[in-house]
């Protein structure tokens, strides 16, 4: 599952900012809007059950279309919990009020980096933003290790993106954090005119595992599940993580949150706090999306770089903000 397609839901701050009716009353079980991928949130779930005999009914769908849904549903929402792949989409529900203050203990389970500013959200698990590259395609040649080397000529029709991703929006908003406005805008436009838009990050690390671009921005993981499915044999790519401090070194965040309009907090919070708790952690490193869990002491899946040999830019997720300056920018220039 791609989980992080912005489609036509949030093509737009209008189109996010719809309200509505929502249908739902509560049963006796908790319903998850899940935007996180379905086979490890389905083993997180599934322990969850085990351990407490509290239901879980789990609804899955890109996070873009799930935060849209909760927006329009506003207090009349079934959801009790909203598990997101990226930070920005719990953002805008923060501001909009529309998420409950997450547990203390639960908070102080992973570094306060990786959390709501205010509290409302809990990070859960991390990816780290890298390029990937084929091999043969390079010819020997280094790849780039800024994210702005992309919209080089050197790389003109090289370059394999998915502008429509919400892996790609922070990139967006780091270049324009640290370099400026003007700057993220040429990036884009260089990209737009060079390169070669792909629906999703899937696609982007399969087209250049075969051939059909040289290069592409993604997350790590996208490559490991590919090489854990291609094999040895069949993997013709690799990654490489861009220099410390540039806009491309970023630690994206997973995270989930309490809706404010639940009434099973008690419960809702006891799920927050076992996706924190060691064994919860443990599932998702031993799961196949190779993500870091957040716990501290809970090694990610082997071959992966520890999380704290990583030398990310200083952004925070309260700094990457909720996307919606990204998007306007991309559909200024075509992009969407």
């Amino acid at each position: 599952m791609s989980a992080r397609r912005l489609g036509p839901a949030l093509a737009s701050v209008a189109a996010l900012l719809l309200a509505g009716c929502g249908s739902g009353s509560h049963g006796n079980s908790l319903t998850l809007y899940n935007g996180q991928h379905e086979q490890t949130t389905a083993k997180l779930v599934r322990a969850f059950e085990r351990e407490t005999g509290i239901k879980v009914e789990v609804r899955s769908a890109d996070e873009a279309t799930l935060g849209n849904q909760i927006l329009q549903e506003q207090g009349n929402s079934p959801a009790d919990i909203f598990y997101s792949e990226n930070t920005p989409v719990l953002e805008l529900l923060r501001e909009r009020g529309l998420l409950a203050p997450v547990a203390a203990g639960t908070l102080a389970a992973v570094p306060r980096r990786y959390d709501s500013a205010q509290g409302d959200w809990v990070g859960v698990s991390a990816r780290v933003s890298a390029l990937v590259y084929n091999r043969a395609q390079l010819g020997g040649a280094k790849p780039p290790s800024s994210l702005l080397e992309l919209a080089s000529p050197r790389w003109r029709g090289k370059v394999g993106f998915a502008p429509s991703e919400t892996d790609f929006q922070p990139l967006v908003t780091a270049i324009e954090k640290l370099d400026g406005k003007q700057a993220a805008e040429r990036w884009l436009s260089a990209l737009k005119s060079d390169g070669k838009i792909y629906p999703d990050n899937e696609t982007v690390v399969a087209q250049v595992n075969n051939g059909q671009s040289a290069l592409g921005p993604i997350n790590h993981y996208y490559w490991y599940r590919l090489r854990a499915e291609e094999g040895a044999g069949g993997t013709h790519s690799a990654l490489q993580y861009y220099a410390p401090g540039d806009p491309g070194d970023l630690v994206d965040v997973s995270g989930a949150a309490v809706l404010k309009s639940s009434s099973h907090q008690a419960a809702a919070q006891r799920f927050l706090a076992f996706l924190l708790s060691a064994r919860g952690q443990q599932i998702l490193a031993r799961s196949d999306s190779f993500e870091y869990p957040l716990r501290p002491g809970v090694p990610p899946a082997a071959g992966l770089r520890p999380l704290a040999s990583l030398r990310p830019n200083s952004l925070t997720p309260a700094e990457l903000g909720d996307g919606t300056g990204p998007l306007e920018m991309e559909q200024r220039l075509g992009l969407l």
